[in-house]
């Protein structure tokens, strides 16, 4: 049996087709077939019932993968033990943040937590789901959430407050009710922001609509419309003015999370500090 081969059947679990595998494994799917067949031939076994629209686990095979999930575990295990065993020859530390905190955040002060961490090799990992800890996909997350995983150290390290915005030429600025905002598209799925700004447009009109608030935020400085951005960009920014509402602004808290087994991690441990720091100075610490 090729072990490489569990890899693939891995990923149709997750994916729940091979199509879906083949994409998150950046192959075609007539590899991922190819692969299942031989391990299927190599444990003289079928695994995986291929249907139109679904792969469906046989009961042998959804044993089987239950098993390869806890010899994944198992590895990754290992691989976080070790990495925070070489505390002196680690030189490389990858931080998950949600884009807005990527982009607005850390991207800004890289050179100055690059110098305070002593030059190691910084990798930001601007994503909007919430990285594994576990499965290594990074060193340390940053979130808007305190994330599901019970098994993670996870700190509350700071809020974000809202506010609403609109660029200083913005003709409608004294007459609320008037007032044309910058939305989500309809791909964007539901989220605390999402639901507090439409809650707040309430029965007035989306002018136009973004995929992140990055994109809301340049919007908002074209003068097109309002857009409910984080005070700590909309502040900082002289062509932007906080408007003024009765409304409930939204407030989030940012959290920091690690793996146990990376608590020892002296990087890791100095990168969360460092992060802190940007945090405060940013006023943005609780």
């Amino acid at each position: 049996m090729n072990w490489e081969d569990l890899r693939f059947l891995l990923a149709i679990r997750s994916s729940g087709t091979i199509s879906g595998a083949a994409r998150e494994l950046a192959v075609d799917q007539a590899t991922v077939s190819r692969r299942l067949q031989a391990l299927e031939a190599a444990l003289g076994v079928r695994l995986v019932d291929r249907l139109p629209k679904e792969a469906r686990f046989t009961k042998v095979g959804a044993d089987i993968v239950e098993r390869v999930l806890e010899m994944q575990s198992k590895a990754f295990e290992i691989e976080r033990v070790l990495k925070s065993s070489r505390n002196d020859k680690q030189r490389e530390i990858a931080v998950s943040a949600p884009p807005v905190l990527a982009r607005h955040l850390l991207a800004p002060h890289l050179q100055d937590l690059s110098k305070r961490l002593g030059a190691p090799k910084i990798t930001i990992l601007s994503e909007p789901h919430l990285a594994s800890l576990a499965r290594m996909e990074a060193d340390l997350a940053l979130r808007l959430t305190r994330g599901t995983d019970d098994g993670e150290i996870v700190k509350k390290v700071g809020r974000m407050n809202f506010a609403m915005y609109a660029h200083t030429s913005y003709p409608k600025i004294d007459h609320p009710a008037e007032w044309e905002f910058i939305g989500y598209t309809r791909r964007q799925p539901d989220f605390e922001h999402k639901r507090w700004l439409y809650k707040t447009i309430a029965n007035r009109r989306v002018v136009c609509e973004v995929t992140d608030l990055s994109n809301q935020y340049e919007a908002a400085c074209s003068g097109i419309g309002v857009a409910g951005l984080p005070r700590f960009i909309g502040d900082g920014d002289s062509r932007l003015l906080r408007l003024t509402t009765e409304q409930t602004m939204l407030e989030l808290g940012i959290w920091l999370a690690l793996h146990p087994d990376r608590r020892k991690d002296v990087l890791v441990r100095h990168t969360m500090n460092a992060i802190v720091e940007v945090l405060h100075l940013k006023s943005l610490t609780d």
